[in-house]
C-alpha cells in the first residue's frame, strides 16, 4: 500500500468498529444454522452465509447480533436492497449500528433524499473522521448548499492523512458546478497527489483538462500513467485529445455519483488490507449508486477474488459489456477467478475467445500465455507469447516479464537456447530483475554451465530476496554444484525453513548433507521429500534409488560428478 494510504486506514478501521460482527447468544433450536453461517462466514462464503443468518433470523426475529452478520452478508454479495430492509430493523433495533446508519443514508442519496440523509450528521461523530466528512460534504452539495460543502471539504482536509482524498472530492464538486479552473488548479497543485490516488482520478482530471484546452497536459499525463500498458479505455480516451475532439467531464454526473466515488476511493484504500471486508462493503455501497461503473465491478471482482470467492467475482465480472473498453480487463480477471475456482478449461475457453475479438490487444495473448503455461501446455503457451511479443512493438522496460515468462516456456520444452537469449534479452530490459536472474542461474546450474556467471546471478537474486525460499535454495544448489557443499548447508537449510513442504528443496537438503557426511539427516531429509509427492515420477525414482544404494552410487550410474 503506497504510505500516504497507509496512514488513512486507521480512520477507516476505527470509524467502523461498530460495524464489527458481535458475539451473541443463541438457543440450542438455532445452533445449526448458527453454526452453519458461523462456519461461512469465517470462510468468507458470503452467498451461504446470507442464507444460514437469514434461516437462523427467521426463528429469533429479535437478535440484533443476526441482523447485523445478515446485514453484512447481504452487503458482500451485493444484495443492497435487501440489507436496506435489515438495516430498518437493525436501526430500530438498537439504534447504534453505524453499519446499518450507513446503509440507510445510502439508501436516502439513492433515493435522492439528501434532507433526510443529512439527518446522520449531527454533534455525535457518527462515522470516521474521513468517510463522515466526505459523505456530509457531497450531501450538502446535494442540497444545493455549496458553500457549506466546500468548507466541509476544508475542514477534512485539515488533517494531514486525509488531506489528498479530500481534495480530489473537492475538485470533483467543483468540476461538477462547472468551475474546472479551479478544480485543475487542485488537482495540478505541487505537493498534491489528489489526482494519482487511482486509475479513476487520472481520468477524471484528463476530463477536467480537457475542459480547459490543456491537451498537452492531459496527453503527457496520461503517457505518464500508461507507460507502455494497453489500457484501451486510456488509449481511447488519449486518442480522442489528441484528434482535438470534444471530452466531457461526465466523470461524476451528480452529487450521489460524488459520493459512490467517495465509497470507491475508500475501498482502493482498502485493497489487501487486513479491513477489506470493510472495503467490500465500501465498493458494494459504490455499485448500488452507480451500477454502471465498470471500474467499481472490477474492483469487486478483485476483493471477491482475494477473499476467495471466486464464483461472486466471476458474476461482477459478468456484469461488464462488450462493447466497453475495458471488457477484456474483465475477460482476463474472469478467467483468473475461473481459474483459481478449478474451472481450468472454461478459462481457456474464454481467453481463447478473447482472443478472437481482440486480434490487437497484446495482454491478451499475454494472458493466454500464462494461463497455458500454468497448464503446463508449455509449447502453445510459447506461441501466445510470440503474438503479444510481436504486437507489443519496440519492447519498453515494464515488459521484461512478457519476455522472461516466454523463456519459461521454452526452458519446459526443452528449447534451452531459446529460453536462455529470453532470458538474457528481459534482464537488457529490465537488470537485476530477481525473478528471472534466478530462472536463469537455476537454469545454468542445472545444465552445469557457467557456474562462476550463475551464483553471481542467484546471489544477486538473494539479496533483494532474502525471504524466498527457491531464491534460496538456488544458491545453495548452485554452491553445491561447484562443490562448496558446507557454504550451502546454511543457505538450502533456510530455503527448507522458508518453504518446508517443498519436495525439491527438502531434496536438496538431502543431497547436501550427504555430501558433508550427514547421512543418516539426508535419508530423512529424501524420505520427507518423498512425503510431499514430487510433481515427476522422475523425481520420485531418483529419490527411492538415494534411499536404496546412496547418493554416490546414484551419480556414478549417472556417469557425472557433481561439479561436472
Amino acid at each position: 500500500m503506497k504510505p500516504f494510504t497507509s496512514r488513512v486506514t486507521a480512520f477507516l478501521a476505527a470509524g467502523l468498529l461498530a460495524v464489527s460482527l458481535p458475539n451473541f447468544a443463541h438457543t440450542e433450536s438455532l445452533s445449526g444454522s448458527y453454526l452453519a453461517a458461523t462456519q461461512a462466514n469465517f470462510n468468507n462464503d458470503h452467498l451461504a452465509a446470507s442464507k444460514y443468518y437469514a434461516d437462523a433470523l427467521a426463528r429469533d426475529p429479535q437478535n440484533p447480533g443476526l441482523m447485523q452478520r445478515l446485514l453484512f452478508a447481504y452487503l458482500a454479495i451485493g444484495e443492497v436492497k435487501k440489507g436496506v430492509a435489515v438495516a430498518r430493523r437493525l436501526d430500530g433495533a438498537v439504534g447504534d449500528s453505524q453499519l446499518a446508519k450507513l446503509v440507510l443514508m445510502t439508501d436516502d442519496i439513492e433515493r435522492g433524499d439528501f434532507d433526510a440523509a443529512i439527518e446522520y450528521f449531527g454533534d455525535d461523530a457518527i462515522f470516521s473522521p474521513l468517510l463522515g466528512g466526505l459523505a456530509k460534504s457531497w450531501i450538502l452539495l446535494g442540497r444545493g448548499q455549496m458553500s457549506d460543502a466546500i468548507a466541509e471539504f476544508d475542514t477534512v482536509s485539515e488533517n494531514d492523512a486525509m488531506r489528498v482524498f479530500s481534495t480530489y472530492h473537492k475538485a470533483l464538486a467543483l468540476a461538477l458546478a462547472g468551475d474546472f479552473v479551479g478544480a485543475d488548479a487542485l488537482l495540478s497543485a505541487d505537493g498534491e497527489r489528489a489526482n494519482r490516488i487511482s486509475r479513476s482520478s487520472i481520468i477524471a482530471h484528463v476530463q477536467i483538462m480537457a475542459q480547459l484546452d490543456k491537451r498537452d497536459e492531459a496527453l503527457a499525463l496520461i503517457d505518464d500513467v500508461m507507460n507502455g500498458s494497453a489500457d484501451e479505455e486510456l488509449l481511447m480516451l488519449r486518442e480522442k485529445i489528441a484528434a482535438g475532439d470534444a471530452v466531457a467531464f461526465d466523470h461524476i454526473q451528480n452529487p450521489a455519483d460524488g459520493i459512490a466515488e467517495m465509497y470507491f476511493t475508500l475501498a482502493s484504500v482498502l485493497v489487501g488490507d487486513r479491513n477489506d471486508r470493510f472495503g467490500l462493503v465500501y465498493v458494494r455501497l459504490a455499485e448500488f449508486l452507480r451500477p454502471h461503473s465498470i471500474e467499481t465491478l472490477l474492483l469487486a471482482a478483485e476483493m471477491l477474488e482475494d477473499q476467495g470467492q471466486h464464483a461472486l467475482a466471476v458474476k461482477s465480472y459478468d456484469k461488464v459489456p462488450p462493447g466497453h473498453p475495458l471488457f477484456y480487463s474483465a475477460e482476463i480477471g474472469r478467467a483468473d477467478a475461473l481459474f483459481a475456482d478449478n474451472k481450468s478449461e472454461a478459462a481457456i475457453e474464454v481467453l481463447r475467445e478473447l482472443t478472437k475479438t481482440h486480434p490487437d490487444n497484446s495482454s491478451v495473448f499475454t494472458s493466454l500465455g500464462d494461463a497455458l503455461r500454468r497448464m503446463s501446455l508449455f509449447s502453445e503457451a510459447s506461441e501466445a507469447y510470440n503474438s503479444a511479443i510481436a504486437l507489443m512493438g519496440d519492447p519498453a522496460p515494464n515488459q521484461w516479464f512478457v519476455y522472461y515468462a516466454r523463456g519459461v516456456s521454452f526452458e519446459r520444452d526443452g528449447q534451452w537456447d531459446k529460453a536462455e537469449a529470453d532470458f538474457r534479452f528481459s534482464l537488457e530490459l529490465s537488470p537485476n530483475q530477481p525473478l528471472v536472474l534466478n530462472y536463469l542461474g537455476y537454469g545454468l546450474v542445472e545444465k552445469r554451465l557457467q557456474l562462476d556467471e550463475a551464483q553471481k546471478m542467484i546471489e544477486n537474486a538473494v539479496s533483494q530476496r532474502p525471504a524466498d525460499g527457491y531464491i534460496t535454495d538456488s544458491l545453495g544448489w548452485v554452491l553445491y554444484r561447484l562443490n562448496k557443499f558446507d557454504e550451502a548447508v546454511p543457505h538450502v537449510e533456510r530455503a527448507v525453513e522458508l518453504l518446508p513442504v517443498d519436495p525439491i528443496i527438502n531434496d536438496h537438503l538431502g543431497d547436501v548433507y550427504w555430501m558433508v557426511g550427514r547421512k543418516l539427516e539426508a535419508e530423512f531429509q529424501w524420505r520427507r521429500a518423498l512425503s510431499f509427492e514430487p510433481d515427476l515420477e522422475a523425481d520420485v525414482d531418483r529419490i527411492r534409488l538415494k534411499l536404496e544404494i546412496g547418493l554416490d552410487e546414484v551419480l556414478k550410474s549417472e556417469k557425472i560428478t557433481v561439479s561436472e
